[in-house]
């Protein structure tokens, strides 16, 4: 039944396991459909102190994770995997990470290795060894890989059947099909002077199905324009994008 599992290399093993042993990717730990495995670096030290760094040769601020206690804590998960799995390194000198690319670590591997770096980064020769393909969260920099690795396990995880609910869970959202989410709205009927749009009253499934869809459009028009130079619409879609068009909310 295990379908995805991951492994996340890090100094701060407690502090992310609270967080993915939570709620619904924790729901599906339980369930064994996914699982996170959590791997301390310090771990495989060689002193007495757990020391994983040290300062960069060439002089600069800061210091660099040393490639040992990175190399050894690598090949120990792909000895029991007993293969050499794709490994991941969080970098903000890495790709933007994408809805695609859950979508395409989902689809081909079982499992796979997320590296989170600290301080002023790893080691040029770990990342030559072992990594396969650099990713960042966007175009801004943290104090470690912890975050935007809980956030690439998240969105990965969330996409494997039986972590949600229905499939239409995650194929009715931002970025799925190109296009921002359509406005929600739940009870109660009416809030602060705002109502629920009647549509979403009517029953009309057919009705609802465009105003979601029309809404989408527009909100990608207006939001993310980028997004929606990009969106190749269909005949429907653009019967409604001539619609937004003439009531000037594009």
């Amino acid at each position: 039944m295990l379908a995805l599992t991951i492994d996340i290399m890090t100094l701060f093993t407690d502090t992310l396991a609270a967080v993915m042993n939570e709620s619904i990717i924790g729901k599906a730990q339980e369930n064994g459909i996914v699982k996170i495995n959590f791997h301390q670096i310090r771990d495989y030290t060689t002193n007495k102190q757990k020391q994983v760094d040290d300062y960069p040769y060439g002089g600069g601020m800061g210091m660099v994770m040393q490639a040992q206690p990175l190399y050894d804590c690598w090949r120990s998960i792909c000895a029991d995997a007993a293969e050499r799995l794709h490994t991941i390194y969080m970098t903000p000198q890495g790709r933007v990470f994408k809805q695609e690319d859950a979508k395409r670590l989902k689809r081909d591997y079982e499992r796979f290795i997320i590296v989170c770096g600290h301080y002023e980064g790893v080691d040029e020769r770990f990342i030559e060894e072992c990594v396969d393909e650099e990713i960042s969260i966007g175009d801004f920099v943290l104090t470690g890989g912890e975050l935007p690795a809980l956030a690439i396990a998240d969105s990965v995880c969330r996409l494997v059947p039986g972590v949600l609910a229905d499939e239409d869970c995650f194929t009715d959202e931002s970025h799925w099909n190109g296009l921002l989410e359509y406005p929600q709205y739940s009870r109660p009927l009416e809030w602060n002077g705002r109502k629920v749009p009647e549509v979403l009253l009517s029953g009309h499934h057919a009705n609802i199905a465009r105003w979601r869809r029309k809404q989408a459009l527009k909100r990608t028009m207006q939001k993310r324009p980028d997004m929606f130079e990009r969106f190749a619409p269909d005949k429907n879609d653009r019967k409604l994008i001539d619609e937004i068009m003439s009531e000037g909310e594009g």
